[in-house]
């Protein structure tokens, strides 16, 4: 078997999440916006897909280093391709980059699972069927009713739990919401949750991603009372040296790093620094399921956990596959939206959640995206 095509295919679809000028989301109106698919067929008619942002998924991108680097070769040589494709990154001027390699890396896992009739999960070792999942909350907002006080926090705490929901990560305020950042909001948002949900619910936060050593030391201090599960990403993730410091000074497990560039590599980095307590790693900004896998691995060797970062098929996969994950991250949340209705280019969600908190894989071949091409094709903006 060899690939004999790398394809594109830019589509619209109805949303109703919008992003600030900082990148976070949050519930608007409804819109059409663009998604990218790409489709990686083999020369026996085998196909594997996966959906990335349209600015990923770029013709030149495709062109320049993902066709060169497969097509010819056997799809199931996945870790000879993906290393084929890092060594592209260097000097490609950020092109090339780690959420593009998941995109390609997740369509080949998707066409081995395909062809050979197995959910990839199963591929990769297949631990179990089923994982328990937290609410992930979006950022707060200055939208009433929806995640402005502290109050509505609680009160949506109550409904996830009423759910299903175990666990609930808490994300709190940002900019360019006018009072934030604010530690002393955050701590009040995170007691209000505990207060709301009792004691035998997981409680974790992600707060802003920029506070200083103090304010972090603070915050990490309150949670303790709290007992909250853990804490991450609430300070540059660039001073692995800060974290080390923190994490030296809080009993709350610390998980990181979430957005640093550098792969499994750089989290050996956090490990050996003793900068983090719970390993962090998700497909799209490590590079792909692979080397997900790796820092699963890593964090394995050394006993930790590895707490997989954000939605998706993909995500969920390794979730399933591995065994030092406890949650899989479901969301994001919020009062204005209904997490349960698939998008409109699928027939149904990859991460369906039963009433007792458990995400339920699915038992088809691949990564298990049940996927609406009719809908693709009669939405189609750009085919490359």
């Amino acid at each position: 078997m060899k690939i004999e095509r790398v394809q594109g295919t830019v589509f619209h679809y109805p949303s109703r999440r919008s992003v600030d000028s900082a990148g976070h989301a949050h519930p608007g109106p409804e819109k059409n916006v663009q998604m990218a698919m790409l489709t990686i067929t083999a020369d026996n008619g085998a196909r594997g897909y996966a959906f990335g942002p349209v600015e990923v998924v770029r013709p030149h991108v495709l062109e320049a280093y993902v066709r060169k680097v497969l097509v010819g070769q056997d799809p199931f040589d996945r870790e000879r391709l993906w290393q084929d494709l890092v060594h592209w990154q260097r000097g490609s001027a950020g092109q090339l980059t780690d959420r593009a390699l998941a995109v390609v890396e997740q369509a080949l896992w998707d066409l081995a699972g395909r062809a050979l009739g197995v959910p990839v999960y199963k591929l990769l070792g297949g631990y179990r069927d089923k994982v328990p999942a937290y609410g992930s909350t979006m950022c707060g907002d200055e939208l009433e009713g929806g995640l402005s006080t502290p109050e509505e926090y609680a009160a949506f705490a109550e409904k996830l739990v009423a759910r299903g929901y175990k666990a609930i990560k808490v994300h709190t305020w940002m900019p360019p919401v006018s009072f934030a950042p604010s530690p002393a909001m955050d701590i009040k948002a995170c007691a209000a949750v505990r207060e709301a949900v009792g004691p035998d619910i997981a409680l974790m936060l992600d707060g802003y991603h920029w506070y200083s050593r103090g304010e972090a030391l603070a915050i990490g201090r309150a949670l303790e009372k709290l007992d909250y599960a853990w804490f991450e990403e609430m300070m540059n993730e660039q001073s692995i040296a800060s974290y080390a410091w923190l994490a030296n000074q809080l009993d709350i497990p610390i998980v990181g790093p979430e957005t640093i560039s550098g792969k499994h590599h750089s989290r050996a980095d956090w490990v050996q620094a003793g900068a983090c307590d719970i390993l962090r790693a998700g497909v799209p900004g490590v590079g792909g399921i692979t080397p997900t896998m790796k820092v699963a691995a890593l964090a394995d060797a050394f006993g930790m956990d590895c707490e997989v970062h954000g939605n998706g098929a993909a995500n969920l996969t390794v979730v399933a596959a591995i065994k030092n994950c406890r949650w899989y991250e479901r969301g994001l949340l919020h009062p204005f939206l209904d997490y349960d209705v698939p998008p409109a280019y699928l027939h149904r969600l990859p991460d369906p959640m039963d009433a007792d908190g458990f995400v339920h894989l699915s038992q088809e071949p691949g990564l298990g995206e049940d996927i609406d091409f009719e809908y693709i094709d009669a939405n189609t903006v750009q085919s490359y």
